[in-house]
């Protein structure tokens, strides 16, 4: 029973390893997409989904075995935190065929020449993505702490680039369409930016055993 037990946990931690990668090539190849123009790159950012949404329910199938077997404390923490990263990695997934699916939009018409800092966003959402997998693999809580710091710049430029597009759309009704298909792309790389921190969250109760989620409820600083 014990040799399954630990083969168990090997194997969820190699199934959110596997899914993390491929969340990180979605977000890449839609980003990939966006500067390319390219329709292939977000038809397969779109069929990648696919596989992220089966892989979380495996995750999930496996960690319900594993916390039906009673595990320590140590073990405990590893299961849920794996459930609760599949859980992002997935709305991660999800955010990255919304930036394909309005890719393909804006392809169908003449690109938008524009000013708007969605290159800069897109970057600093996929390196905090990636930092935050690699904080996981390493057991790295000190650089979890520093990447939920970091998203808060991530939210500050959404929140500059938001309104650059609403000056542009305002002053020029021929880009209002394009607009707010930038708007989406822009919120869903926010969007991105915050899964990485939660993930950054969960290495930092999987490594100190302390919830920082919600640091207002619990008179916790959360860095």
């Amino acid at each position: 029973m014990e040799r399954h037990f630990e083969s168990d946990m090997v194997t969820l931690q190699e199934k959110l390893l596997f899914m993390a990668s491929h969340a990180e090539r979605a977000v890449r190849q839609a980003i990939e997409a966006l500067s390319s123009r390219n329709d292939a790159l977000s038809e397969a950012v779109k069929e990648s989904d696919d596989i992220l949404d089966r892989l979380e329910v495996e995750i999930d199938d496996l960690a319900v075995s594993l916390l039906a077997r009673a595990p320590l404390a140590s073990d405990l923490r590893l299961v849920t935190v794996a459930m609760r990263i599949s859980q992002n990695l997935e709305r991660v997934g999800d955010e990255a065929t919304k930036i394909a699916k309005r890719v393909l939009q804006l392809n169908s018409d003449l690109p938008l020449k524009t000013a708007v800092e969605i290159p800069p966003l897109a970057d600093m959402a996929l390196d905090l993505l990636k930092e935050a997998l690699d904080t996981f693999s390493r057991r790295d809580s000190a650089r979890a702490r520093a990447i939920i710091q970091k998203d808060k710049v991530i939210d500050e430029l959404n929140r500059r680039i938001h309104q650059k597009l609403v000056d542009l759309m305002t002053s020029d009704v021929s880009t209002i369409v394009r607009g707010l298909h930038l708007m989406v792309i822009a919120k869903s790389l926010e969007r991105i930016g915050d899964h990485a921190k939660n993930i950054a969250e969960e290495v930092v109760y999987l490594c100190e055993a302390l919830d920082i989620r919600h640091p207002a409820s619990t008179g916790q600083s959360g860095v």
